[in-house]
């Protein structure tokens, strides 16, 4: 795979978008399935890009970021060990305090409302966090 040239005249969208495109096997077709699947869940999500080229969804903080390695697509949830996951969705970082992951192998298939009710539920935990009262001391 050649290394992307990251333009800083490039919007994140525009360079996850490119992300997929080189990515151009079943690596790209699985991390353009699931980037669908997290803006159908939440029409307000904020595309970034991070870290030297990580795909970043956020929504008043990371959702989850989207990797991907030789054999898996990779989606990890910031506060995943906060959210439930009926489905068992989240396969990966499952020692962790805080962050869980979905690895996606060729071939695998996640479930569409699963995902998306996984991707509403960091939304509304991440939008909980933002309206607690500060902890400012009283006079």
């Amino acid at each position: 795979m050649k290394k992307s040239v990251a333009s800083q005249d490039q919007s994140a969208a525009e360079l996850i978008s490119s992300r997929i495109a080189e990515l151009g096997d079943w690596r790209g077709k699985t991390l353009g399935r699931m980037r669908a699947l997290i803006k159908e869940a939440d029409p307000d999500v904020v595309e970034e890009w991070k870290w030297m080229g990580t795909p970043v969804w956020s929504h008043s903080g990371i959702i989850c970021t989207g990797e991907s390695y030789k054999t898996v697509v990779k989606l990890t949830f910031a506060k995943g060990a906060s959210l439930k996951d009926p489905a068992h969705l989240f396969n990966s970082s499952l020692d962790g305090n805080v962050r869980r992951a979905i690895d996606i192998h060729e071939g695998e298939d996640v479930d569409k409302s699963d995902f998306k009710a996984l991707v509403r539920e960091a939304v509304a935990l991440n939008s909980a966090g933002k309206s607690k009262p500060s902890k400012k001391a009283k006079p």
